[in-house]
């Protein structure tokens, strides 16, 4: 009983042709070379009787034949049949045309699937020689107006050269196993090279996953590095804030806060490695607004995310490391007129969210080395950026992974963009 995956195994295999399984030029001159010793016509043909390769040996009577309309669908039908005949024993057959030559047809078969056949002959057999099996096509359509009214082709049929039938049995069983061996040795080449292709991708995959680990190590050795104490920290902070507000310091006040919920967040323990887009973005203004404080007015800062986007999944501690080299790179080398914009805007089923300064800029070298984690900064190795990317794509695929643009505007600048999936299922990981 034939299953629902072998049916469609059946569908998907039934698409297959010669031409995608092996190279036509290697059976093309395998079969000139076979036709020019036996001294036979030889052609290969697909399951319908439609040539896959160009004739080889034919006679002038079969060429007349075949150039009429007619008359070469019939040929065409012989070959199919004798090809579908051959297939129903597994072995070749031999047959009668419509114009009573005799063919052999040799079916090439692969896994099971008929792929058409090795058409042998063109040949009148001696009389005298046994034909076992012989199949007669030659009345397979009607006769009227065929060539038998023209005397030039009745001259040219008279000429085709006599033959034995085990000459002709030996030379269509050589073609038959040859081109079935090329055909089967095709295929496994491509099978090999598709089974390399998966190799190749599983250790890609296996060796992103391994440094993805490594960066994520590296990020809990970081974040254990600030947690010496986080609720004496914490203490602390909330004790100066009470003070500022007791003497009136609203500045303090406000800065104490910004930096303990800072801190609050980076030191978070969670199940979770997700957090609301608004969170983050929280996270990154008491960022920027702490470093207002330190650099005044050196640089200034805008963030524009419609509140829609509140609620979209990102990844834990994003936004930080892309702005930190904002300043790191942009902001701090100016005297002055810094800029740092965070933008969002939906395209499709992603969130995008561009972090955007106004710096000179970075190569391409720089940006190649910078998302390979192999960017050099004072002698230590900047990973912040690969670690962004890394997660992005860990979770969310590689065709969300960082994008980099610089110079981004009027010759200046560079462009970070991330893209979030609007509806992604935290449940699903």
């Amino acid at each position: 009983m034939q299953t629902g995956q072998d049916t469609a195994n059946h569908k998907t295999t039934a698409r297959r042709r010669l031409s995608d399984l092996t190279s036509v030029e290697t059976l093309q001159k395998v079969q000139d070379n076979f036709s020019a010793a036996v001294g036979v016509a030889m052609v290969i043909v697909d399951p319908r009787g439609e040539p896959v390769t160009n004739p080889s040996g034919f006679s002038n009577f079969c060429q007349y034949i075949r150039s009429h309309p007619m008359w070469r669908e019939r040929c065409y039908h012989c070959d199919s049949v004798g090809g579908r005949t051959a297939l129903s024993t597994g072995d070749p057959s031999i047959y009668k045309c419509h114009c009573g030559l005799v063919d052999f047809a040799a079916p090439i078969i692969m896994r099971g699937e008929y792929l058409g056949a090795v058409i042998c002959g063109q040949v009148n057999m001696r009389t005298s020689a046994p034909t076992p099996d012989l199949v007669d096509l030659s009345g397979l359509f009607p006769t009227e107006n065929s060539w038998r009214d023209d005397p030039a082709l009745v001259k040219l049929h008279e000429d085709i050269r006599v033959i034995d039938y085990e000459k002709l049995r030996s030379a269509a069983y050589s073609l038959y196993y040859i081109a079935s061996y090329i055909v089967e040795e095709s295929y496994s080449a491509s099978v090999n090279q598709e089974l390399y292709a998966k190799n190749v991708r599983l250790l890609e995959e296996s060796k992103r996953r391994a440094e993805l680990e490594r960066s994520l190590r590296e990020a809990e050795l970081q974040a254990l590095s600030y947690q010496v104490n986080p609720h004496f920290l914490f203490n602390v902070l909330n004790t100066i804030g009470r003070l500022a507000l007791i003497e009136g310091a609203e500045e303090t006040e406000t800065t104490v806060h910004a930096f303990a919920d800072m801190m609050r967040y980076v030191l978070k323990k969670s199940g979770s490695q997700f957090v609301p887009l608004s969170t983050e973005l929280d996270h990154v203004r008491n960022y920027l607004f702490l470093l207002r404080l330190r650099l005044g007015d050196r640089f200034t800062f805008n963030i524009s995310v419609p509140e829609e986007f509140g609620t979209t999944i990102c990844p834990f501690m994003v936004l930080q490391p892309i702005v930190e080299n904002c300043i790191n790179y942009a902001i701090e080398p100016r005297e002055s007129d810094g800029v740092v914009e965070i933008n969002a805007f939906r395209d499709g089923d992603d969130v995008i969210v561009d972090i955007v300064d106004n710096g000179d800029g970075i190569s391409a070298e720089r940006k190649q080395a910078v998302l390979a984690g192999v960017a050099d900064r004072d002698g230590r190795k900047s990973i912040g950026i690969y670690n962004v990317d890394s997660r992005l794509r860990h979770y969310f695929g590689d065709d969300h992974g960082l994008e980099i643009v610089s110079p981004f505007r009027e010759n200046r600048g560079t462009l970070v963009r991330i893209r979030l999936p609007a509806d992604y299922d935290v449940a699903a990981i």
